[in-house]
């Protein structure tokens, strides 16, 4: 290891974690809190600073730490160095890492930011990059018991997949082949738990994804907000704490869904109603945004008309927007966008996601206007997967 690997790097104080692919997101979520910089984007995760002593507190925290509503998970940063290497015997250089870490300043800072004091136990949370000898385990193993012994608390191996008592602090330490970090879990339960989420369903939506979705349609109070399979509700609920004051509408087939949606969503001013996803019971041109996750057979197959039918539902969005409308989706493949072009939905921005073993788009679509004020170009890779690109222009750019 060179003599720079041992240096402590303090140019940012917290980290948060996210969804591969929405780091972007979560970039653009911190800065827009006008109390944060941003350090350094890396895979899935943002390093930042803040301004204030309590961070950026941010939607329904029940105990004052930060919020970010993209984010998966927000850590103090602990201690970065050099990635330590590929074999099982660089591990004694993470058990070093884990003694060099000032306990006390990490109590002081996680408890000036509303987080529990004290570690009462640890845990450790591991993921690496790359073909290693050793797996997570081992490395939650070089740090945690270190860290325990150090504080004086239990430790609690991962290894056999009991949950951890009552108490214990989260730790997480990620290798990404260049640099080997080490956090401490701000709040006492991961960020993309919320509070309100008491009630689920199959296929139910990740919330910091919903929350990216409903950020990406630049939601303004006064529009009628529609998500026509609105599942458990989150994607509703999110858009009410991005942006409070719209019309929130949701539909499903399905009475258990409809049921968790309203207890999701509780006194919040959600409205959701048995409905047809190809056959909503909406007037033309009515809706100002339209955010959607939906059935298409992954998790949850689709029911009513748009069984073996998929093109109604893109009808269907086509026919409830308005003409300056947005629509946010997520889909599984590109291939159904050549229905919402058809019908003159253009896709203008896609990105991939990495949820939970799968990689769908996330899709913003708008309404292609006369005359050239939009265009779209549509890039496609050998699979035929569609780059993640944004392409507008103005009358004045056009030829």
């Amino acid at each position: 290891m060179s003599r720079h690997a041992d240096r402590l790097v303090t140019a940012a104080r917290l980290v948060a974690r996210c969804v591969r692919g929405l780091e972007p997101a979560l970039g653009t979520e911190i800065l827009r809190t006008g109390s944060a910089t941003v350090d350094w984007i890396g895979h899935r995760e943002v390093g930042f600073r803040t301004s204030t002593d309590h961070g950026t507190s941010r939607g329904d925290s029940d105990d004052g730490e930060v919020r970010l509503r993209t984010a998966d998970d927000v850590f103090l940063l602990a201690l970065r160095r050099k990635d330590i290497g590929p074999h099982k015997s660089d591990l004694t250089a993470l058990a070093e890492m884990a003694r060099a870490v000032d306990l006390a300043r990490l109590a002081r800072e996680r408890g000036a930011r509303g987080g529990p004091p004290g570690f009462g136990g640890i845990e450790v949370s591991a993921s690496f990059l790359g073909r290693r000898t050793y797996n997570r385990y081992d490395i939650e193993d070089a740090v945690g018991r270190v860290l325990a012994e150090r504080a004086g608390v239990p430790y609690h191996a991962r290894r056999h997949g009991d949950p951890a008592p009552p108490g214990h602090s989260g730790w997480r330490l990620t290798l990404d082949g260049e640099h080997a970090t080490l956090l401490l879990r701000l709040a006492r339960r991961p960020a993309h738990r919320r509070a309100y989420k008491n009630a689920t369903i199959a296929g139910t939506l990740h919330p910091p994804v919903a929350a990216a979705m409903a950020q990406a349609a630049e939601l303004r109070p006064g529009q009628r907000v529609l998500d026509p399979c609105c599942g458990a509700g989150t994607l509703l609920i999110e858009a009410h704490h991005t942006v409070p004051g719209t019309t929130l509408l949701g539909f499903d087939l399905d009475p258990a869904a409809r049921r968790a949606a309203r207890q999701n969503a509780g006194p919040l001013p959600v409205a959701v109603e048995h409905g047809d996803a190809g056959a909503l019971p909406v007037a033309d041109r009515s809706i100002d945004r339209v955010l959607c996750n939906p059935p298409w057979g992954a998790q949850v197959d689709a029911g009513g008309r748009l069984a073996g039918h998929p093109e109604r539902w893109w009808r269907e969005l086509a026919r409830v927007l308005t003409d300056e409308g947005r629509a946010i989706v997520l889909l599984p493949e590109a291939r159904g966008l050549g229905h919402a072009l058809a019908l003159g939905l253009a896709p203008v921005h896609v990105q991939q996601l990495g949820l939970f073993g799968s990689r769908p788009l996330l899709v913003r679509l708008e309404r292609q206007r006369e005359r050239g004020h939009t265009r779209v170009r549509r890039e496609v890779e050998d699979k035929g997967r569609m780059r993640p690109h944004t392409v507008r222009t103005t009358p004045a750019q056009e030829s």
